[in-house]
């Protein structure tokens, strides 16, 4: 066969170009690899934030979800999903008409209706939104874009409950009861959740939503436009801390939310590495206890645990480099207008085991059994709860850790019976030290009995000063109303504060512009450098 010019030019061109596509393959693979974050944050199990307040669950709702209202920097509440808005002359009736451009991820328009059902859910549960629905006397849709909120009496901080993790749903997703919870995961935010790459267990997707239109304004705090200047982030399920220091080193993820302190040297020696603390106030670790179940439905044994923390001990576990660490001892933070030192005669360097084991003598207990719901995938609450659970033994108390991951301890903590039914006495978590200040938009803050947070404590005295929170007018009046408060929260004790903890977060130095704020960690806004 004679080969000609021509046909010889023609294959010389195909196999030019058959040599080129992997090179044009492994480009765009790049392109797709610079545009995609990978973090390890823990997955939640349950994606519903009426349902739940766990801080996985929260990040998921921040990323698909809109809000009416967002804190800027400063925490005070800006418009986001409202574009216009204004209150009566009274102050009894507001009125919000949403900005253009909203829809949900499935392609129809968010309406008015969607928010009064997404507020009436969220009112339910969380404690600002109890509180607000004993004034409000309608929430009613106007048109398509238009709802208003009347009120039986004045609320001034209205504004600031709508800021405050109500996430805004379809309204046939807002129609369920505030217990069942939500699964479609359908929302109208900066991300799409990516159903189809979801691996439970192993790691969720979460797709840039082309069609969101951000505010003009610039970012602030969790205020101003939500630009996505990455197209994907996919969240690793990494549960043991030294692996995800590892994938961190080696460039397979770029965020690590929860780095134990005794690695803080690997990623500080790492020049690709940054520790960086997002939350400036500060998280306030606690243990939460059980009021219903014996042995803590007796006030004693209660109290008993505020004299047996000994919070530096438990600081040393959190960090052994005293820069991220404080004592803490008002019921309210220790950075907070409202911190204050009352009734806080309990607190001693060194704590008081043997006050502690005559109080719990005082209360009855009769060799219960303490059970300790410990965390292993959170590497703090893990060794903070064993820390915890080997106080209890010393002083002669039957106590016992029940490891599970987040999401176990996240289930069980629902769970109101006796220990045997699969019920529990004690969990650790944290909060932020500016949370703690904020009586009436903090579930844990509130003592209401069965509408109160995993612990149910009750106490009318406590709840009919906090019922006067929202029309305190002076900070000097707030402090006062304070300092009650925490007279009676520290004779009741719902929980028994660890110390306080600044913990960084550790990144990939190429992935900047992160938004620190207490309680969520927001997709938006970052990029790989």
């Amino acid at each position: 066969m004679t080969i000609s010019r021509r046909n010889l030019f023609k294959a010389g061109i195909a196999g030019g170009a058959a040599f080129s596509i992997p090179s044009i393959l492994r480009a765009q693979a790049a392109a797709t690899e610079a545009r995609t974050v990978r973090m390890s944050i823990g997955l939640p199990t349950i994606f519903d934030p009426v349902v739940t307040t766990s801080q996985t669950t929260t990040d998921h709702a921040a990323a698909i979800y809109d809000t009416l209202f967002a804190l800027d920097s400063k925490f005070m509440p800006q418009p986001q999903m409202v574009g216009k808005w204004g209150v009566s002359d009274n102050k009894k009736i507001y009125t919000f008409e949403l900005r253009d451009g909203l829809g949900w991820h499935d392609g129809s328009p968010v309406t008015a209706a969607d928010c009064v059902a997404s507020i009436r859910r969220w009112a339910q549960i969380r404690p600002e939104g109890q509180f607000m629905m004993t004034r409000v006397q309608d929430i009613s849709k106007k048109d398509d874009k238009t709802f208003a909120i009347a009120l039986k009496e004045p609320l001034g901080l209205l504004p600031t409950f709508l800021a405050n993790l109500l996430y805004v749903m379809r309204e046939k997703d807002a129609d369920k009861p505030a217990t069942e919870a939500v699964t479609t995961n359908i929302g109208s935010g900066p991300f799409k959740f990516n159903e189809a790459a979801a691996r439970p267990g192993a790691s969720l997707t979460y797709d840039r939503n082309d069609k969101y239109l951000p505010r003009q304004e610039p970012v602030d705090g969790l205020a101003g436009g939500k630009i996505v200047k990455v197209d994907r982030v996919i969240w690793e399920n990494i549960g043991d801390a030294q692996t995800a220091i590892a994938a961190l080193q080696a460039g397979e993820i770029d965020f690590y939310i929860t780095p134990p302190a005794d690695l803080f040297p690997v990623i500080e020696a790492d020049p690709n590495l940054e520790l960086q603390v997002l939350y400036k106030y500060g998280q306030d670790f606690f243990a939460r206890i059980n009021c219903l179940q014996k042995p803590f439905d007796s006030v004693k044994a209660r109290q008993a645990m505020l004299h047996l923390v000994d919070q530096e001990a438990f600081l040393q576990v959190l960090s052994s480099d005293p820069k991220y660490t404080n004592t803490v001892t008002s019921f309210f933070g220790s950075g907070n207008p409202v911190s204050n030192d009352e009734n806080t005669g309990w607190f001693k360097k060194g704590a008081d085991p043997e006050k502690a084991k005559l109080l719990f003598k005082e209360a009855g207990y009769a060799g219960e059994k303490v059970v300790i719901l410990q965390p292993t995938d959170w590497a703090d609450g893990s060794n903070t709860s064993q820390l915890l659970a080997d106080a209890l033994r010393k002083i002669g108390i039957n106590s016992e850790l029940a490891p599970s991951d987040w999401a176990g301890v996240s289930a069980r903590r629902e769970n109101k019976r006796p220990v045997e039914d699969g019920g529990w006495s004690i969990f650790i978590t944290s909060d932020t030290d500016f949370a703690r200040g904020e009586a009436m938009t903090t579930s844990h803050l509130a003592m209401n009995g069965e509408k109160a947070w995993y612990g149910w404590p009750q106490s009318d005295e406590y709840e009919a000063l906090r019922a006067k929170w929202p029309d305190v007018e002076t900070v000097d009046e707030r402090k006062a109303l304070a300092r009650k408060m925490q007279a009676i929260a520290w004779d009741y004790v719902p929980e028994v504060l660890l110390g306080q903890f600044t913990a960084p977060i550790a990144r990939r130095k190429t992935l900047i512009g992160l938004i620190g704020m207490p309680d969520i960690v927001p997709m938006w806004n970052m990029e790989k450098a």
